[in-house]
Protein backbone atom coordinates (compact mmCIF):
# COMPACT_ATOMS: atom_id res chain seq x y z
CA UNK A 1 0.00 0.00 0.00
CA UNK A 2 1.15 3.48 -0.81
CA UNK A 3 0.75 6.69 1.89
CA UNK A 4 -0.28 10.14 0.86
CA UNK A 5 1.20 12.16 3.53
CA UNK A 6 -1.65 14.59 4.59
CA UNK A 7 -0.02 17.62 6.74
CA UNK A 8 -2.45 20.19 5.06
CA UNK A 9 0.14 21.49 2.83
CA UNK A 10 -1.69 20.54 -0.95
CA UNK A 11 -4.42 19.45 -3.10
CA UNK A 12 -4.59 15.41 -2.16
CA UNK A 13 -7.58 14.66 -4.13
CA UNK A 14 -5.31 15.69 -7.54
CA UNK A 15 -2.41 13.18 -6.27
CA UNK A 16 -4.89 10.28 -5.64
CA UNK A 17 -6.95 10.96 -8.67
CA UNK A 18 -4.02 10.35 -10.83
CA UNK A 19 -2.83 7.10 -9.00
CA UNK A 20 -6.59 5.99 -10.00
CA UNK A 21 -6.16 6.40 -13.41
CA UNK A 22 -3.38 3.77 -13.51
CA UNK A 23 -5.59 1.35 -11.02
CA UNK A 24 -3.92 2.14 -7.95
CA UNK A 25 -5.38 2.94 -4.88
CA UNK A 26 -3.65 4.89 -2.27
CA UNK A 27 -4.42 5.91 1.12
CA UNK A 28 -4.31 9.32 2.95
CA UNK A 29 -1.90 8.98 6.03
CA UNK A 30 -2.75 11.85 9.00
CA UNK A 31 -0.99 9.89 11.88
CA UNK A 32 2.48 10.15 12.00
CA UNK A 33 2.70 7.00 13.64
CA UNK A 34 0.92 5.12 10.73
CA UNK A 35 3.73 6.59 8.44
CA UNK A 36 5.93 3.41 8.84
CA UNK A 37 3.39 0.68 8.07
CA UNK A 38 3.24 1.54 4.22
CA UNK A 39 5.26 -0.12 1.63
CA UNK A 40 6.02 3.59 -0.07
CA UNK A 41 4.96 7.12 1.17
CA UNK A 42 4.65 10.32 -0.78
CA UNK A 43 5.33 13.47 0.22
CA UNK A 44 2.89 16.12 -1.67
CA UNK A 45 2.91 19.90 -0.98
CA UNK A 46 2.09 23.27 -2.40
CA UNK A 47 2.60 26.60 -0.37
CA UNK A 48 5.51 28.46 2.07
CA UNK A 49 8.78 25.98 3.18
CA UNK A 50 8.20 27.25 6.49
CA UNK A 51 4.58 26.54 7.05
CA UNK A 52 5.28 23.19 5.54
CA UNK A 53 8.15 22.38 7.87
CA UNK A 54 5.98 23.76 10.97
CA UNK A 55 2.67 21.54 10.04
CA UNK A 56 5.19 18.46 9.77
CA UNK A 57 6.78 19.27 13.15
CA UNK A 58 3.26 19.96 14.59
CA UNK A 59 2.39 16.37 14.21
CA UNK A 60 5.31 14.35 14.26
CA UNK A 61 6.02 14.00 10.93
CA UNK A 62 9.17 15.12 10.45
CA UNK A 63 10.71 12.18 12.33
CA UNK A 64 8.13 9.58 10.97
CA UNK A 65 9.19 10.53 7.73
CA UNK A 66 12.86 10.68 8.25
CA UNK A 67 12.81 7.18 9.94
CA UNK A 68 10.79 6.09 6.75
CA UNK A 69 13.50 7.42 4.68
CA UNK A 70 16.12 5.48 6.56
CA UNK A 71 13.99 2.19 6.23
CA UNK A 72 14.95 1.90 2.52
CA UNK A 73 11.44 1.83 1.51
CA UNK A 74 10.80 4.29 -1.45
CA UNK A 75 9.97 7.87 -0.81
CA UNK A 76 9.12 10.24 -3.21
CA UNK A 77 8.47 14.13 -2.59
CA UNK A 78 6.32 16.14 -5.09
CA UNK A 79 7.11 19.75 -5.37
CA UNK A 80 7.01 21.69 -2.66
CA UNK A 81 7.44 18.18 -0.71
CA UNK A 82 10.91 17.26 -3.01
CA UNK A 83 12.27 20.99 -1.49
CA UNK A 84 11.15 19.64 1.98
CA UNK A 85 13.56 16.60 1.40
CA UNK A 86 16.93 19.36 1.63
CA UNK A 87 18.29 20.71 4.37
CA UNK A 88 16.86 24.22 4.65
CA UNK A 89 15.08 26.82 2.07
CA UNK A 90 15.94 30.56 2.14
CA UNK A 91 12.11 31.48 1.66
CA UNK A 92 10.79 33.91 3.92
CA UNK A 93 14.22 33.77 5.74
CA UNK A 94 16.06 30.46 6.38
CA UNK A 95 14.32 27.32 7.56
CA UNK A 96 15.57 23.65 7.99
CA UNK A 97 14.47 20.95 6.26
CA UNK A 98 14.15 17.65 6.77
CA UNK A 99 17.82 17.19 5.63
CA UNK A 100 17.37 13.76 4.01
CA UNK A 101 19.16 15.11 0.59
CA UNK A 102 22.29 18.01 1.42
CA UNK A 103 21.18 20.91 -0.67
CA UNK A 104 19.33 24.63 -0.15
CA UNK A 105 16.09 26.06 -1.83
CA UNK A 106 16.56 29.21 -3.39
CA UNK A 107 14.50 31.69 -5.11
CA UNK A 108 14.95 32.00 -9.16
CA UNK A 109 17.60 34.87 -9.92
CA UNK A 110 16.05 36.48 -12.99
CA UNK A 111 17.92 39.72 -12.22
CA UNK A 112 20.93 38.10 -14.76
CA UNK A 113 18.77 38.55 -17.49
CA UNK A 114 17.79 41.76 -19.54
CA UNK A 115 13.83 40.44 -20.31
CA UNK A 116 12.92 39.27 -17.19
CA UNK A 117 11.08 35.73 -16.90
CA UNK A 118 7.86 35.50 -14.63
CA UNK A 119 8.08 34.02 -11.07
CA UNK A 120 6.22 31.55 -10.27
CA UNK A 121 7.78 29.04 -13.32
CA UNK A 122 4.39 28.16 -14.57
CA UNK A 123 3.53 25.71 -16.93
CA UNK A 124 4.56 22.84 -19.38
CA UNK A 125 8.48 22.71 -19.61
CA UNK A 126 10.63 20.07 -20.18
CA UNK A 127 13.07 17.75 -17.92
CA UNK A 128 15.96 16.43 -19.81
CA UNK A 129 17.26 12.90 -17.98
CA UNK A 130 20.94 13.22 -16.13
CA UNK A 131 21.27 10.17 -15.01
CA UNK A 132 19.80 6.27 -15.75
CA UNK A 133 16.34 6.25 -12.31
CA UNK A 134 14.13 3.45 -12.08
CA UNK A 135 11.24 6.25 -12.23
CA UNK A 136 12.49 7.22 -16.01
CA UNK A 137 11.92 3.39 -16.78
CA UNK A 138 10.70 3.12 -20.52
CA UNK A 139 10.36 7.38 -20.96
CA UNK A 140 12.80 9.01 -23.57
CA UNK A 141 15.78 11.07 -22.34
CA UNK A 142 14.02 14.31 -22.52
CA UNK A 143 9.71 14.64 -21.73
CA UNK A 144 7.45 17.69 -20.94
CA UNK A 145 6.09 17.68 -17.13
CA UNK A 146 3.71 20.73 -15.54
CA UNK A 147 5.65 22.79 -13.17
CA UNK A 148 3.94 25.69 -10.53
CA UNK A 149 6.81 27.16 -8.47
CA UNK A 150 9.19 30.37 -7.56
CA UNK A 151 11.90 28.20 -5.68
CA UNK A 152 14.21 25.58 -6.66
CA UNK A 153 16.47 23.16 -5.56
CA UNK A 154 20.27 23.67 -5.52
CA UNK A 155 22.51 20.22 -4.59
CA UNK A 156 25.48 18.01 -5.53
CA UNK A 157 25.41 16.75 -9.08
CA UNK A 158 25.37 13.20 -7.97
CA UNK A 159 21.68 13.34 -6.31
CA UNK A 160 20.24 15.15 -10.00
CA UNK A 161 18.44 12.90 -12.06
CA UNK A 162 16.78 15.45 -13.94
CA UNK A 163 17.02 19.21 -15.35
CA UNK A 164 15.08 21.94 -16.39
CA UNK A 165 15.99 25.17 -18.40
CA UNK A 166 14.17 28.44 -16.76
CA UNK A 167 16.40 31.37 -17.99
CA UNK A 168 18.97 28.42 -16.40
CA UNK A 169 19.46 25.12 -15.55
CA UNK A 170 18.14 23.99 -12.22
CA UNK A 171 17.40 20.22 -10.48
CA UNK A 172 13.77 19.59 -11.42
CA UNK A 173 14.11 15.84 -9.90
CA UNK A 174 16.84 14.19 -7.74
CA UNK A 175 17.25 10.86 -6.25
CA UNK A 176 19.64 9.92 -3.10
CA UNK A 177 19.44 6.19 -2.68
CA UNK A 178 15.16 5.42 -2.08
CA UNK A 179 14.49 8.92 -1.77
CA UNK A 180 12.92 10.85 -5.21
CA UNK A 181 11.98 14.13 -5.21
CA UNK A 182 10.35 16.28 -8.37
CA UNK A 183 10.04 19.55 -8.90
CA UNK A 184 6.70 19.24 -11.49
CA UNK A 185 3.61 17.70 -10.82
CA UNK A 186 3.62 14.24 -12.00
CA UNK A 187 -0.06 13.91 -10.90
CA UNK A 188 -0.79 17.16 -13.45
CA UNK A 189 1.71 15.87 -16.30
CA UNK A 190 -0.97 13.97 -17.95
CA UNK A 191 0.97 10.67 -19.58
CA UNK A 192 4.22 11.57 -18.80
CA UNK A 193 3.28 12.48 -15.11
CA UNK A 194 1.27 9.12 -15.04
CA UNK A 195 4.12 6.94 -16.42
CA UNK A 196 6.57 8.61 -13.41
CA UNK A 197 3.59 7.18 -11.14
CA UNK A 198 3.77 3.91 -12.27
CA UNK A 199 7.12 3.39 -12.19
CA UNK A 200 6.95 4.69 -8.42
CA UNK A 201 4.31 1.99 -7.89
CA UNK A 202 6.91 -0.73 -9.29
CA UNK A 203 9.64 -0.27 -7.65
Amino acid sequence: MIGLIDYNMGNLQSVVNAFGRIGVEIKIVKKAEEIGDFEKIILPGVGAFKDAMECLDKGGMSEAVKSFASSGKPLLGICLGMQLLFDNSVEFGKSAGLGLIEGEVVKFDISRFEHKLKVPHMGWNELFVQKESPLFKGMSEAFYLYFVHSFHATCEEKYIIGKTIYGYEFPSAVQKGNIFGFQPHPEKSHDNGLKILKNFVEL
